[in-house]
């Protein structure tokens, strides 16, 4: 049976899957609408701090949702969690702070959990997935986002018998390591986004997190901090994300990459040393003698939030997933000041104005006594003079050691040396 002829019968015999989503953004309100055409799956709750959101949301629903039934909402996520009528929570919040909450209140309730927060996903993913495995419950990563379609790719290539060199993703707007709410209001209004959205997505904070993310569910690193970002497309990325003996930019091979090009697709490199299978794969891609022994699996699109529903679907039905933590961190997504940081002023997090997020390997943050950027909450304040591009140390940042997050990572660290 397929997961949509299992759906199909959930939708004969009534009995739904049941969803509350916190989050009626624009990655929530696109999963609640496209859940009013999904047979044998319902929205049971939304919660938003906007009660706009949650009605434009709910709009959208009821526009093709054929089932009459009560919908729970909610400025406050814990009256959606902790409803009789929700089987599975999914975070679209993006916040790293609040995902914790969620993440703690989903726990207790015992529901599954689906993340489109990958934010606080590998700030404190290794415990969490932990602490739902150990009670039964499902903690995953969401379809749709790259990590997870990535995870899809790299299975598929390496349930082939092909070895995968480098699993990547096209970055989907030019690198502007230095942009704020301020500087992308204008683009972020006319795209209706909000503009702390977009400057993470500009400054590269959603990229390194979404490969950090990446790297904790295979165990491949990053070859240098921040990794290349190399400008490619189909017809040379497999030239340029190789070793540099070979004339490419790596130090290494299976590693994770982004690449300016691709965009919105993802892409897995493979190879073979079977020379049979390699002449297969070159036959089959129709590649000539000049091309190298590397090939690229590309899938040209990541559909987000719509795809989330097949997770859903898996968590429930399956007690499946569709990405997780392997087990501790292997890389982390650091803080690297956007400017000039005076001692004692308050800095703010991801999307802000203050910090942007580099990826590097679980060892160097701890070797440089840095932590991830998605600790950063309110209240969190230099303690010293903090120049551009300098690192937050442990060493120049008091943290808010009041915060979920603070006290889940804390917890994390002692678990996964």
């Amino acid at each position: 049976m397929s997961l949509y002829s299992d759906l199909l019968i959930k939708e004969e015999q009534a009995d739904f899957i049941r969803v509350g989503v916190i989050g009626a953004g624009q990655m929530g309100r696109g999963l609640i609408s496209q859940i009013s055409q999904i047979p044998g799956m319902v929205v049971g709750g939304v919660c938003d701090i906007d009660e706009s959101n949650i009605e434009f949301a709910i709009q959208g629903y009821k526009k093709f949702n054929k089932h009459d039934h009560d919908i729970k909402t909610s400025t406050k996520f814990e009256d959606v969690i902790n409803g009789d009528y929700i089987d599975v929570v999914v975070d679209a919040t993006g916040v790293p702070e609040i995902g914790a909450q969620i993440m703690e209140l989903t726990l207790e309730a015992s529901k599954h959990l689906v993340l489109l927060n990958v934010e606080v996903d590998i700030t404190v993913g290794s415990i969490m997935k932990k602490k739902f495995e150990d009670k039964g419950l499902v903690y995953t990563g969401s379809a749709g986002d790259e990590p997870a379609v990535l995870v899809e790719l790299y299975e598929f290539a390496k349930s082939m018998g092909l070895e995968v060199v480098v699993a990547g993703k096209g970055k989907n707007n030019k690198l502007q390591p230095y942009s704020n709410p301020d500087t992308c209001l204008e683009e972020a209004k006319s795209k209706n986004m909000n503009p702390k959205m977009l400057a993470a997505f500009q400054d590269g904070t959603k990229t390194m997190a979404e490969m950090n993310l990446l790297s904790n569910a295979i165990g491949y690193h990053v070859d240098i901090d921040g990794m290349h970002g190399v400008q490619a497309n189909l017809d040379d990325v497999h030239e340029k994300l190789n070793l540099k003996s070979n004339g490419g930019v790596l130090n290494n091979l299976h590693v994770v990459e982004y690449v300016d090009g691709l965009a919105p697709g993802v892409f897995v490199i493979v190879r073979s040393d079977n020379a049979i299978v390699d002449e297969e794969l070159r036959y089959l891609l129709k590649v000539d003698e000049s091309h190298n022994h590397h090939y690229t699996l590309y899938r040209p699109y990541h559909l987000a939030s719509l795809e989330t529903p097949h997770t859903i679907a898996k968590a429930v039905m399956y007690n499946d997933y569709s990405i997780k933590p392997i087990s501790g961190p292997v890389s982390e997504t650091v803080a690297r000041a956007k400017r000039d940081i005076k001692n004692g002023e308050a800095i703010d997090g991801i999307g802000g104005y203050t910090v942007r997020g580099e990826i590097t390997s679980h060892q160097n943050m701890k070797d440089i006594n840095a932590f991830p950027i998605g600790v950063i909450t309110n209240g969190t304040k230099a303690t010293k003079d903090i120049k551009k591009d300098e690192i937050l140390t442990l060493d120049n940042t008091d943290l808010n050691k009041e915060s979920v997050i603070y006290k889940l990572r804390q917890e994390q660290d002692r678990v996964f040396q």
